[in-house]
């Protein structure tokens, strides 16, 4: 099986904490020669950067949160002079000033060389023809698989999100191998090609690199049941790199961290303290090699939980997940959090349900309400009258049993719910509006 870097995916564990260690005590200094806003953090805290011992000594640093990119925009947290960063990407800002992070031409490469350790991780060698359905522009997640799958060797057929009609004819002319999209949008390219056409004999996916929105088992079963492609996710996000930070093998048993060039945490969401091994907690990243914007104990939000056991693929790198969600992305309705994932996880596992749905919370006579909208197949709702209200009620009942509160169900055609080249919105709270 193939490993892109051995010399660093394979490292004996004792030997890659010395390493960590080094690069943590080098990253934090220069954090705080560079980076105004660390070197005040720092002094406020009683930090004496040139005094860490162990890799435990992190726990006493400062974090870093996504409202300190939006207050220090756009430059705020650089830590090189702007002549010196050759690119700049963003988020989308959708609810403030966006985040922006900037690579010197050394990050650029770097972050190619990560791209590439996963790429190769999930089986995709110099043969394929990788067709990229993402985003180019700001979002790093378009620029980050190309130059991954650039430094592989692939052939690249650099389509974009959009234009799904055009996608698929791509695939077909050019003989794509490996499809780079959101999950959500791998589904919606799998129906339309279902829905146009039952010859499959001119589609010649085998590997799904996706990223950008968690990818639940019970979502990767679906793709590969409408694509013929073996699912595989990877991690990454902005203000640590972009794509890049993790991903997975072959054998799909958790994402491999590049723990070379981050040092990851997994601690309490409430506390801030760390969690043991293999219980579910929120992920942080410190940056250990990153030159224009390196960041320090950033709280990622994303909750999951990390093994070191060895690995069949030979990589001895931590693995993290599966994802359990985001503490931001958790609502409260009732007086009972609910996750997102947890509904898809339920509605998933349920026969008649088309892999779309979505929440729609709204307040009314001073009282929260809870709508999910689900796809179910065409079978379904072209059945009995009765047929639906007896389906109705045993999504509300199984729901209920698992997140402890009742939601009303809404059960809609398919092809009903919005279609995104990009990450699916979920959750529709209109209770502040």
């Amino acid at each position: 099986m193939a490993i892109w870097n051995a010399q660093y995916e394979t490292m004996e564990r004792t030997a890659l904490a010395q390493l960590q260690l080094e690069r943590l005590k080098r990253a934090v200094a220069y954090m705080y020669e560079r980076v105004p806003f660390y070197h005040q953090r720092l002094d406020e805290a009683g930090i004496d950067p040139y005094r860490l011992r162990t890799l435990a000594d992190v726990r006493h640093l400062p974090f870093t949160t996504k409202d300190d990119f939006r207050t220090n925009y756009p430059y705020g947290l650089f830590a090189v002079p702007l002549e010196q960063v050759v690119r700049v990407h963003s988020s989308s800002g959708t609810t403030g000033n966006p985040v922006v992070v900037g690579y010197t031409k050394t990050d650029l490469e770097t972050w190619a060389e990560l791209c590439a350790r996963f790429i190769t991780a999930a089986g995709v060698t110099a043969a394929d023809v990788a067709q990229i359905a993402f985003g180019y522009g700001m979002f790093t997640g378009g620029f980050g698989l190309h130059y991954g799958l650039e430094k592989v060797g692939a052939t690249i057929v650099p389509h974009s999100a959009g234009n799904t009609a055009r996608q698929i004819e791509f695939m077909q002319d050019f003989g794509s191998t490996v499809l780079v999209s959101t999950p959500s949008y791998a589904l919606y390219i799998g129906e339309l090609l279902r829905r146009r056409t039952n010859d499959m004999s001119r589609i010649k996916l085998r590997v799904g690199l996706f990223g950008a929105e968690p990818c639940s088992a019970a979502m990767r079963r679906r793709i590969e049941d409408l694509l013929p492609l073996k699912a595989t996710d990877n991690y990454g996000l902005t203000e640590v790199m972009g794509p890049g930070v993790a991903g997975e093998c072959e054998y799909r048993c958790g994402q491999h961290v590049a723990e070379d060039h981050f040092l990851m945490e997994v601690i309490d969401p409430q506390t801030g303290e760390p969690v043991p091994e293999g219980e579910t907690g929120e992920l942080v990243f410190t940056s250990l090699t990153k030159e224009a914007a390196p960041v320090l104990r950033y709280r990622t939000r994303d909750l999951t939980s990390v093994t070191t056991e060895p690995c069949a693929c030979g990589r001895t790198t931590a693995r993290v997940g599966p994802f359990r969600g985001r503490t931001d992305d958790m609502f409260i309705v009732s007086g009972v959090n609910v996750f997102p994932s947890t509904i898809e996880g339920v509605l998933f596992e349920m026969e008649g349900v088309e892999p779309h749905f979505q929440v729609v919370l709204d307040r009314k006579d001073g009282r929260d309400t809870f709508e999910v909208q689900v796809e179910v197949t065409e079978r379904l709702f072209n059945g009995w009258q009765d047929d639906l209200v007896a389906f109705e009620r045993k999504v509300s009942e199984e729901l209920r049993s698992v997140l402890l509160v009742r939601p009303k169900i809404k059960l809609v055609e398919p092809g009903t719910l919005e279609r995104t080249t990009g990450k699916a919105r979920r959750v529709i709270d209109r209770r502040e509006m």
